[in-house]
This record gives C-alpha cells, structure tokens and sequence, in this order.
C-alpha cells in the first residue's frame, strides 16, 4: 500500500484509462461500489468516469487523501483474468 499522497499519485498516474472497481465510505455503514475507468488525475484529486448502465452520473471525483485514510479503496483489473489492488 503507497505510503504518502505523492506515492498514491504515482501509482495511479501509471494506471490511467484502465477499470476499476471502486468501494467508498457512504456513511452510516453503507458501502458503495462502483465500477469505471480512471479517467484523469490532477495535483489533489483524481477522476473516475462510470459505466453508465449501472449509475446515474457520469463522474465522481475523490482526493489522494480518501486512498490514504482508506475512506476510498481502488482495485484495478488486469486484461487477464486476474486483478490487482492499489490499496
């Protein structure tokens, strides 16, 4: 698991443009899931744009810092069968 802010940055820069599978803190204990690709990144957030068939918009953005406390987990698919997770 990356370490600082700058580490998580890095690591999602080299994976732009693949899928992923997004688990958030929704509160009260709930637990949302959303699948998409990572879209863009910038100095203090990163983009994720949805599969449509599953949400109702289109882009949801999260901070570095959401990795780091692990309120966000990241899990990015390999072309294989397999997946890799970020967090």
């Amino acid at each position: 698991m990356p370490k600082t802010l700058a580490d998580i940055k890095k690591a999602l820069d080299s994976n732009l443009g693949k899928r992923l599978l997004l688990k958030a803190n929704g509160g009260r204990r709930k637990t949302i899931e959303r699948s998409g690709v990572l879209a863009e990144t910038y100095p203090s957030v990163f983009i994720i744009e949805l599969d449509q068939d599953e949400n109702a918009f289109e882009r949801v953005s999260y901070s570095y810092a959401d990795v780091l406390t692990e309120t966000v987990q990241i899990t990015f698919f390999e072309d294989t069968t397999g997946h890799a997770a970020l967090s």
